[in-house]
This record gives C-alpha cells, structure tokens and sequence, in this order.
C-alpha cells in the first residue's frame, strides 16, 4: 500500500501540488492579459509607416542630384551632405523607437514560450474528479487566451521588423551616400588648390552652362524652402515666441523707464540704442539668434536673415555713426546681395568666374576709400575699425589673387568669407551693446519699485557683462569665419583628436580635455560663489533695519562662498576623470609646500574659517584693530575688508583679526557712549551749571535715557572748574553728529545764562 500511494502521488501529483498548479494558471492568465492590454493599443509606428516612403524618395532624389552635377559647387555638396545627415539623424531616433518596440514584443514572446515549455501544467492530471474537471477547463480557456494572444503578438512582431529592415536599408543607403559625397569633397579640396581653371583669361568650355546652373539652383532651393516651412512647424512657433518675447522685453523696458526716469540725458547717454531704436534692436537680436534654433536650415532661408540683419544694422550705423562709415556699408550691402545669389548657384561657371572677380575688386575699392576718409576724419569710428578692414582688404586680396591664378572655388570661398565675417562684426557689436543697454533700462525701471534688481551696481555689471560678452563674440565670430570658409569639421575633428588624446606622465593618464573641463567647473563655481556673494551684500547693504541676526546671516555668506566653491572642486575633479586616489598625492605635497612657504597662507585661511564659524566680527560691524577703525565690509576667505570714516578701505590679513586685539564696538548692539569735557570759569556757580547740563542732556530725544546721562564735576584749578558729561547715543554711526550737536547747545546756554568759558590770557 505504501509504494502503491508514493506511485500514484509521482504520477498524479498531490492535492498541494495541484494548489500550485492552479495558481499558475492564473498567475499565466494575468501575464497573457497584460500583454493583451498591451498589444490592444497599436504599435507606436505611425510616423515610420507614414513618412519612410517620402524619406526614401528624397534619398533617392539626393542620389540623383548628387550623380547629376559634375561640376558641382562645394557649397551644394554641403547643401546635399547637410541634407543627408538631417535624414540620418531621423531614421536614427526612428530606429532607436523601434528598437524599444521590438525589446517589448520580444519580451512579450518570451513569456508566452514559457507557458508552451510548461510541461509540468501541461501532463498534470489531478486524482480528485471535482478538481480534476475544473483544472481542465482553466487549462484549456489558457490555452486559448494563449493561442490568440501569441497569434497577435507574432504578427506585430513581424510588422517591426519589416518597418525596421526598410528603415535600416535607407539608413544604409544614406552612409553609402554620404561616403560618397565627402569622397566628392575630398576630390572638390584637392581640385580646387589645383585649380580648376587656368589663367584668367583661359576660358573652360566644362563651366559655361549658366542657364542649367540657375535652373538647378531653382529647383534646389524651392524643394528645400518647401520643405522647410512645412516640416519644421513646432520650431516656427519657437522662433515666433522668441521674437514676441524679446520685442516685448525691450518696449516693456523702453516705456517703464521713461515712466520712471526724469533725467532723460542719463537713458540716452547709457542706452541710446534701445531707447530711441527700439523695434530695430529688438529685430536685430531676434533675425541673428533665430536661424540658429534650425536644425540645417536650407542656406536660403539663413542668407535671407543675414541680408535683414546687414538692413537693420545699416539703420542703426546711418543714425549714430560717421556717414563715411554709413556710405561703405551701404555699398558693401549692394556688393553683398550679389555675393549672396551667387552663393546660391549648384554649379562653377564662368560667369560666376569673372563676377567674383569684380566683386572683389570693387570690395577692395571701396575699403581702400573707406581707409582714406577713415585716416582724415578719425573721430566718431569704432575702436577696432582699421583692424577690421586691414583683414578685409587681405581676405579680398587673396581672393582676387586666388582667381586670377586659376582657384576659383577657393577665391569665392575666401571673398564671401570676408564679406560675410565684416557684417558679422557689425551686427556683433550692436547685439552686445543693445543687451547691456537693455539690462540698464531694467535696472532703472526697477528702481522705482525698490526691488533687488534695483540696487544691482550698473558700471560693474556693464563691465563683467561686456567682456563676457565680448569673450563670447570673439568665439562665434572664429567659428563662423571657420564655418564660412568650410574648414569648421577638420577644425573641430582635429581639436577633439587632441583634446582627448589620452597621455601619460608615469602610471597616470590624463586627456587636455579633462583638464580644460576642470579650470571651466572651477572658474563656473567661483563665479557663481562671487555672484550669491555679491547680491548677498547688496541686500543687507540696502536694509534698513540691520538687526544682529541680519549681520550674522551676512557673514554667513563666506560659508556659502566656501560651499559652493568646494563642490565645484568636487565636480571638476569628477567631470575631467582625474583618480581620486591621486588627489591624496596632492594634497601630501600641498602639505610640504604648507610647511616650507605658504605658513601665512595657510594660517590666513584657517582663520577666515574660525571667523565664518564662530564669528567674533560679522559684516557691517565697527571694530578698531591695530589703530584702524572703520565698519567691516567683507569677510573673505584669506583676508577682510574694513572702510574707514575717510574714504579708505584697508585690507586687515584674518590671521590679524584672530590673534590681534580687536575691538568691537557693534557686537551685540549698536550703542556708544559719548564723554564731552567742558570747562566754567573759576567762580561759577557748580550746582547750577550741573543743573543746566543735566536738563540739557535729559530733555534730548537723541540721547538715551537708559543709562541715564550724568554730569560730574571732573577738575578744580586756579582758573576754571571742569565737569565731565557722559551719555549715550542709540546709533553708534550718528556719535560724531550728537557730539557736536550737544557742544553747540552748551555754547549756547552758557551764553544765554552767563557762564563764562575761561579763556587763556
């Protein structure tokens, strides 16, 4: 009987075996739902299935106007490669969706071969009748959810990859491309410093197709502006957004200030730009920021802004600067429209040959007329307008030089280059200009109104902004003169190769790059800890109730400086990839260096720290210390600031205030006592002058009652009795005033009741 039962337990399982079983099912049945639930609500696939046919017929377009152009322009091969790498980089973002779609069905896939692999649920046959026809139709209403589930998830799974396999093919299709358009640059870079013409009087009869070269540009343009304004829809509202938001900064500013401010010499002196040209400036900003929110705008659509930008930049030189300057400009403009159109062209002919030519050569007429007039009228030019035409005149130089000698492509890269990069100076000096100009009309506004803002110092932000500013204009100004003259990837490709070459100094490797990255953290974390400082201070400065807690919050701002600063070191050192295990080896030889030079550097340091923590001195504080006196300005890391009554401000070492003897005549309040010797001549009457002092100083509202004032009778000589009157003022700051405002009333009432002040005889 016993192996009978352990037989029939093997086969037919136990009645807690069957628990399990069930609880499978169901655990099954919930699993085959969700990915029901799932699959109900459709692939994510429509853009794919939707825009792939018209991806691939431009694919194949580019192709054709790729093989179709023998002697394309490299600006049209850019046209087409730019093109190519927009379309790249959307099948990318498709492929990576698809992906995620494809993990999910895969995963769905494995979970239903898991329940067919089940042998265990599928051969179990219960003893017990009752459970036995239950467990079976549980089984098969499974079986059933997982035939039509698995055959809809088989489907959608093949569906993926079919969409995915014509998505990698125009995905490869577009490398092939590619590959073979940067072989035709390679080939367009090496022909053109060969030179595809002879001298220039040599005509070639392969570039004399004006008429198909304009047709193709035509046609280029058209199908690429078409595109443009029909598929970048979300980044037009941007654009527009941006332009109602900056125009509606600068006339927010413009009409608040001159609500606000009365003396309107001041606004037209500090923001002439903004104050009497305020849509120019406004449009300005907005025609030079906007092309760039594109992602490959056809060059139609960026020589467009360009040509508005040249427009409103030729307002504001006709209203503000010298006409010689105005005239050049103007001319320059004209020559400018006509560089821009040849820009355009897909194909090198020989019209567009001797047209460069005399482009060049009337750009150089006229920046050498321009020198003239600049050499006999100095007054009223920019700082740096002979350097600028000095590189004007070389760059078309070099072009006229490059043309004539047979280098065309190159002779027209180089003049429109220099074009193109002198506008951009212009437009650059304005753009930083109206930014400042429109920082000041905020800050004036905001006076009225008293808020932080208001009280923001406008000659240092002007200072600190315009370099940076400037910094940052010198560098877009390089970029886009590498941009202009094609050469901005083999810069940028070869200025990544070297920045993150990696290098060895004995077991350590480091990259240019991390430690690039590791000043740019530090300098960005010290800035951002002189920032929190500075409107820390100017806050509390502008207070009019400087309780003693205020004082301690500003003095706690060192704290914050050395917080922020600390972290940022911490984030340096993580962003460039230095090992921190190598930092011990640093901080080891910063000791030694401490123990041989730097012992007051470091004592100085140590104490800025006992100062922020225990803070014996807090800002705004009137402490004398070593014969200076004077009110604490800053606490700083290594030393304070202190500014005297007369103007000075003297910088006081921490370590000084640490082991020298400080007084504090504010540290728990602002009180002071004031002592006045004044002399009666001998014979007066002691009791009536004490009387008179003492309701003189009592009946004062400017002298505290609590302590009282006292009068004492300090000296008796041969020629006059000396009294001494002590009393306090409630604000140390007003001492001086309440001295001499009180000597003047004991002169006064000397005289009146006839006291006589001893005199020398």
């Amino acid at each position: 009987m016993h192996v009978r039962d352990s037989l029939f337990q093997a086969l037919n399982k136990s009645d807690t075996s069957i628990n399990y079983l069930l609880q499978d099912i169901q655990q099954y049945t919930t699993t085959f739902n969700q990915i029901n639930n799932s699959l109900s609500e459709g692939l994510d696939t429509v853009d794919e299935s939707e825009q792939l046919p018209a991806v691939t017929k431009r694919i194949a377009k580019i192709t054709a106007l790729a093989n179709t152009h023998k002697s394309s322009t490299l600006r049209y091969l850019f046209v087409l490669r730019d093109n190519l790498d927009h379309l790249q980089d959307q099948l990318q973002g498709w492929q990576d969706d698809l992906d995620d779609v494809n993990t999910k069905l895969v995963q769905h896939q494995h979970d239903l071969l898991k329940f067919k692999s089940d042998a265990l649920l599928a051969n179990a046959i219960p003893s017990d009748t009752a459970v036995r026809d239950a467990f079976f139709d549980s089984r098969a209403a499974l079986g059933q959810l997982w035939r039509s589930t698995d055959s809809v998830n088989r489907k959608d799974l093949f569906r993926i990859n079919l969409i995915q396999n014509k998505v990698a093919t125009a995905f490869n299709n577009i490398l092939d491309e590619s590959d073979q358009i940067d072989s035709k640059i390679k080939k367009f870079a090496a022909r053109a410093f060969s030179g595809e013409y002879g001298f220039i009087l040599e005509k070639n009869d392969q570039y004399s197709h004006l008429d198909s070269a304009l047709r193709g540009t035509i046609k280029l343009n058209t199908i690429q502006v078409s595109f443009f304004f029909k598929n970048e829809t979300t980044v037009h509202l941007i654009a527009l957004g941006f332009l109602v938001l900056i125009v509606s900064w600068i006339l927010y500013n413009r009409l608040n200030t001159v609500k606000h401010v009365e003396n309107k010499e001041i606004i037209t002196d500090h923001a002439r730009f903004v104050y009497k040209n305020p849509l120019v400036s406004a449009l300005l900003l907005v025609t030079t920021i906007t092309p760039y929110f594109y992602d490959h705008p056809p060059v139609f659509i960026l020589e467009s802004a360009f040509l508005i930008t040249t427009v409103l930049v030729l307002i504001l030189v006709r209203s503000y600067f010298p006409l010689s300057l105005f005239h050049f400009l103007l001319q320059l403009f004209f020559l400018t429209i006509i560089y821009s159109l040849s820009n355009l062209l897909i194909q090198i002919t020989n019209f567009d040959r001797y047209l460069i030519l005399t482009l060049s050569v009337a750009s150089i007429f006229f920046a050498a007329w321009f020198f003239v007039r600049l050499k006999k009228e100095p007054q009223g030019h920019l700082k740096y307008t002979k350097l600028t035409l000095y590189f004007f005149m070389a760059m078309q130089l070099l072009s006229l030089i490059l043309n004539i000698t047979g280098r065309f492509s190159l002779s027209k890269i180089v003049g429109i280059t220099a074009v193109f990069n002198l506008w951009l100076t212009m437009s650059l000096y304005f753009i930083i200009r109206i930014i400042i100009q429109t920082l000041f009309l905020q800050l004036h506004s905001k006076r009225a109104q008293h808020s932080l803002i208001s009280y923001v110092d406008y000659s240092i932000l002007q200072s600190k902004l315009r370099n940076i500013l400037s910094l940052f204009a010198g560098l877009l100004w390089i970029f886009f003169l590498l941009q202009n003259l094609n050469i901005d990837d083999l810069v940028h490709d070869s200025l990544i190769d070297f920045l993150t070459l990696h290098r060895s100094i004995g077991d350590s490797t480091f990259t240019l790059g991390g430690f690039v990255l590791f000043f740019i953290v530090i300098w960005a974390s010290s800035m951002l800890s002189k920032l929190i400082s500075y409107f820390y201070d100017i806050s509390a400065q502008h207070s009019t109730d400087l309780t003693a807690a205020k004082k301690k919050n500003r003095a706690s701002t060192l704290l914050i400086r050395i917080a922020v600063f600390t972290v940022g070191f911490l984030l340096a050192v993580a962003a460039s990839g230095f090992p921190l295990d190598k930092l011990t080896i640093i901080f080891s030889a910063f000791g030694v260096g401490i123990g041989f030079g730097l012992q007051n550097v470091t004592n100085n340091l140590v104490s800025g720290m006992i100062l922020a923590f225990e803070k014996p001195i807090q800002i705004g504080d009137i402490i004398e210390v070593d014969g200076k006196s004077g009110t604490v300005m800053e606490i700083g890391i290594r030393s304070s600031k202190l500014g005297t009554s007369d103007g000075s401000e003297v910088i006081i070492p921490n370590a000084d205030l640490i082991s020298h003897h400080v007084e504090n005549w504010t540290l728990n309040n602002s009180n002071r006592r004031i002592q006045i010797l004044i002399s009666a001549a001998y014979g007066s009457d002691i009791e009536k002058v004490k009387k008179l002092l003492t309701d003189m100083l009592t009946k004062r509202n400017d002298i505290m009652k609590t302590p009282e004032p006292s009068v004492f009778v300090n000296n008796i000589t041969d020629k006059s009795v000396d009294f001494r009157l002590l009393f306090w003022a409630a604000d140390l700051s007003t001492s001086n005033t309440l001295r001499s405002l009180v000597l003047s009333d004991i002169y006064a009432a000397f005289n009146k009741e006839g006291i006589v002040i001893p005199a020398p005889k």
